[in-house]
């Protein structure tokens, strides 16, 4: 039997713990600029840190924030949750907040592998806590402003001054999280569960799985338009039946062929060679080579990075997503914007 996971509901805590206190968000990015605002809505004051002429820095200001640097931010900052991509974070700490922390102040991330991985070593005397929505920052803000929320999931590094659970909790809160559930974790198990999802499930795996029946079907002279909606687009409509009821409740929701398609023939694309492949990432993850690859590529200049990026931009099924998307009148295209 699983361990019972331990949740919060808003009813479990309270935003006392941030009441006259000053949050310092660093980067105005996808969870930055829902943190930031969710914060503010909240009636949390809020400081916003984000580089000037760059895009997210325009978007603050449209948000109604004057944004400041990450010097500044940290000088003032009582929680000070830091939303930059990891591979930026350590630097930034290192020149700019670090040396401008104050004594009880407490360090806040989204997502733990700079903590994890030794990347960011914390002083004595500051908390370190993380409150990592399971969702999108988009999704973030829009839930709250719904009036629900997302999912958080809470970690405590670092009680330095006895008050980081109540200051964390109050920051989930805060964001909407409370609404739908805060869940116990550790920075730990929070980095290497959340790298593995992304890297073998949800976006490696999937990702790869889409391309390889797409170009199974285009070489077997079916209609590339065709072999989209199959292994792409109605992929919204069976994840939101797993989300809703787990893969018992998707099954009994579609037909009997393909509820057999599913348990026959299933196993035989995705069997132990898959799982195997995936222990020896999970692996990686837990003994740092993977970190240490994707920081070593960060430095390098990203060139293999881009390289498979643009590949995959390129591949057919995006050139004929983007074809067909445009075409469809019941929904709201999107892009992704150029740099």
């Amino acid at each position: 039997m699983a361990e019972e996971l331990k949740i919060y509901y808003d009813k479990d805590g309270s935003l006392a713990p941030l009441a006259g206190k000053t949050a310092a968000v660093i980067g105005f990015g996808s969870q930055g600029h829902a943190h930031s605002q969710n914060l503010r809505d909240s009636g949390i004051n809020v400081v916003v840190s984000e580089l000037e002429g760059t895009r997210n820095h325009k978007l603050a200001v449209e948000a109604g924030f004057t944004p400041v640097t990450a010097a500044e931010a940290a000088k003032v900052g009582d929680l000070i949750i830091i939303t930059l991509p990891d591979e930026f974070q350590a630097s930034v700490y290192e020149k700019d907040i670090k040396p401008n922390l104050k004594p009880g102040a407490t360090l806040g991330f989204c997502h733990g592998f700079n903590i994890r991985f030794g990347c960011i070593v914390p002083p004595e005397g500051v908390n370190v806590v993380m409150i990592a929505p399971k969702g999108p920052g988009h999704t973030v803000r829009s839930c709250y402003v719904e009036g629900s929320g997302v999912p958080c999931l809470i970690a405590i590094e670092k009680d330095a001054t006895g008050t980081a659970h109540d200051i964390a909790l109050a920051w989930g809160i805060a964001v909407g999280g409370g609404r739908a559930g805060i869940i116990e974790t550790t920075f730990t198990e929070e980095t290497e569960t959340d790298l593995f999802g992304e890297q073998t499930v949800l976006c490696g795996g999937l990702t790869s799985l889409v391309k390889a029946g797409f170009e199974t079907l285009t070489e077997a002279g079916y209609q590339p338009g065709i072999a989209y909606f199959e292994v792409l687009h109605e992929l919204l409509l069976i994840i939101k039946l797993m989300s809703e009821g787990g893969i018992s409740y998707m099954r009994y929701s579609i037909s009997n062929t393909a509820e057999w398609g599913d348990l026959h023939v299933g196993p035989q694309i995705i069997g132990p060679e898959v799982k195997a492949n995936m222990k020896k990432a999970l692996a990686a993850i837990q003994d740092g080579s993977f970190a240490k690859q994707w920081l070593e590529e960060c430095e390098a200049g990203k060139a293999n990075f881009k390289k498979l990026y643009e590949a995959d931009k390129n591949h057919p099924v995006e050139v004929v997503g983007r074809q067909l998307r445009q075409m469809f009148s019941w929904m709201d295209a999107k892009e992704t914007p150029e740099d």
